[in-house]
């Protein structure tokens, strides 16, 4: 189940709306200390762990339509609308193996 988000407040939202976007380039970061060669050494990938049930990306065409209804449920059920979807495509297999 998806997180809820924090209701952000007017100012909030108006300075999340007006933000400008910062380029790498123009961030500064001499604040920040060089890594040691031993902080290096110990510092370890971060990434998806691997379940051995990972999911395949494909991609389709659906009517706009359609995809909006699919949102819509999925925003009534707290879920993200690919999660839906992937139950929806479950559930009608299940059926039409049964």
């Amino acid at each position: 189940m998806a997180k809820k988000q924090p209701a952000l407040s007017v100012q909030d939202e108006r300075q999340r709306v007006n933000a400008k976007p910062i380029s790498d380039k123009d961030i500064d970061f001499s604040d920040i200390p060089e890594s040691t060669p031993d902080e290096l050494k110990r510092a370890v990938r971060i990434g998806r762990p691997v379940s051995g049930n990972a999911k395949q990306m494909i991609a389709f065409r659906i009517a706009p339509s359609l995809l909006a209804k699919i949102r819509k449920l999925a925003a009534k059920r707290e879920t993200p609308y690919q999660t839906l979807l992937h139950e929806l495509l479950e559930d009608a297999m299940d059926k039409r193996a049964a």
